[in-house]
């Protein structure tokens, strides 16, 4: 990994910044993703993790190549069915979803996972931002991410949106920076970013 792109979400959590977004180019994104999920997997963070990018065998895999413990890991999967036309069955430590553009589900499938996780500090990390907007307008888009952002701040809990920067227009971001706490930006070597009183 390039020294300069690494960055630890976990002081921005420990200064109380309970939704972060933070931004990645899509060269670093996969690499940057699976440092985050390790940094709060080994500060003892139960990840839940929604999946609307790619099939949560695929990300499962990468963290165990990783060295990351997959108990420690929960994931919400909206393209697995969407893609295959069926969700496998029995498999544990995941909830799937019909679709990334099924917000009803998704968002009983994110209050059923966080009510169900293990007790002990939990964070919710939704990968990627960017596929919604493939899937839905982005009002809609934008709307069900205030209500998980305020839904996880009623809660007590924390959450890290994930998002390629050069793949959001900047209308978008300034909608979504609204929702936030911080956005920590990945592309510009973590020099930037906007934290917010």
């Amino acid at each position: 990994m390039n020294p300069d792109l690494k960055r630890s979400i976990l002081p921005d959590l420990e200064q109380g910044k309970s939704l972060i977004l933070t931004l990645f180019s899509a060269e670093t994104a996969r690499e940057n993703t699976t440092e985050i999920v390790r940094d709060l997997t080994g500060a003892g963070y139960y990840v839940v993790i929604i999946t609307t990018n790619q099939p949560s065998e695929v990300m499962r895999r990468t963290y165990e190549r990783n060295q990351i413990d997959p108990a420690s890991i929960f994931f919400i999967d909206a393209i697995t069915n969407y893609a295959v036309g069926t969700a496998p069955a029995g498999v544990q430590g995941v909830r799937f979803v019909s679709s990334p553009s099924n917000l009803t589900d998704l968002g009983i499938a994110i209050t059923g996972a966080i009510g169900e996780a293990r007790p002990g500090k939990i964070c919710v990390l939704f990968d990627s931002v960017n596929t919604m907007f493939i899937y839905l307008p982005s009002t809609e888009v934008s709307k069900f991410l205030h209500y998980i952002g305020n839904r996880l701040r009623i809660l007590g809990i924390p959450g890290i949106f994930l998002a390629v920067g050069t793949g959001i227009n900047p209308m978008i971001l300034a909608r979504l920076d609204t929702i936030v706490d911080e956005v920590v930006d990945f592309e510009t070597g973590m020099a930037g970013g906007t934290e917010k009183p």
